[in-house]
């Protein structure tokens, strides 16, 4: 079951959204936004924040460099995770939610389960608490329902849905006058923070996380170095 609990009805909200390069984020922000405010052509090689009132509310949301499908996050660029990580600062106080966006339309396997936890635990580990799956695409789910469409997928999806705590929500981007799909989303984010108890992702868990990584890269080199010298 989707999730639902009671919700905080908040003047201002900050989105972060995170996936895969060609899943619709610049397009799912746009729609929630209600207007062009992120260019859909190309790639977005960094981010990109956009604010607007929507529904009544101060909505700030951020737009991010996508990695490549199933790439693993040893093969994402530097500068890719860097800007990753680099979102949440973008939104002060931190977001109140980060989307990981995912199309209805394909599929996703293992190796891609993979690939978004690697990425997104480039911000920290407790950052499943504040996330959202969001698909992009809804119109491509004809008769069958989002749970349907989650129950057919596998475990793979099933698992990731459940990381975020049940929480998911389908926009449509071709319907950009359906003012109810983003209210919805916008309680969902509500629902979220107040399940929180009012707190939003701070930087103080995003920087821990860098630094682990950081670390983690410098061990994995030194130990390279040593090899190759050892070797001659």
């Amino acid at each position: 079951r989707n999730y639902k609990s009671p919700r905080s009805n908040l003047s201002e909200l900050r989105i972060v959204l995170l996936g895969g390069r060609w899943t619709g984020k610049s397009s799912a922000g746009n729609t929630i936004l209600g207007r062009e405010e992120f260019v859909t052509e190309g790639r977005t090689a960094q981010c990109v924040k956009r604010q607007r009132e929507v529904a009544g509310r101060q909505v700030t949301v951020v737009d991010t460099p996508g990695w490549r499908k199933s790439w693993s996050v040893e093969n994402t660029p530097e500068l890719d995770k860097q800007e990753i990580v680099h979102s949440v600062s973008l939104c002060p106080r931190g977001p109140c939610a980060l989307f990981i966006v995912l199309r209805v339309d394909a599929s996703f396997t293992e190796t891609d389960r993979r690939s978004v936890e690697e990425h997104l635990e480039l911000l920290s580990k407790t950052v499943w608490r504040h996330t959202i799956v969001l698909f992009t695409r809804g119109d491509r789910l004809g008769d069958r329902t989002i749970e349907q469409h989650i129950e057919a997928e596998g475990e793979a999806l099933r698992w990731l849905v459940g990381k975020c705590g049940n929480r998911y929500h389908v926009l449509n981007n071709e319907m950009r006058g359906d003012v109810t799909q983003v209210t919805e989303l916008l309680e969902k984010v509500e629902e979220l923070v107040a399940r929180n108890s009012g707190r939003h992702f701070t930087v103080g868990e995003r920087m821990e996380s860098w630094e682990d990584h950081v670390e983690s890269d410098r061990l994995h080199c030194n130990s390279n170095k040593f090899i190759t010298v050892g070797i001659h």
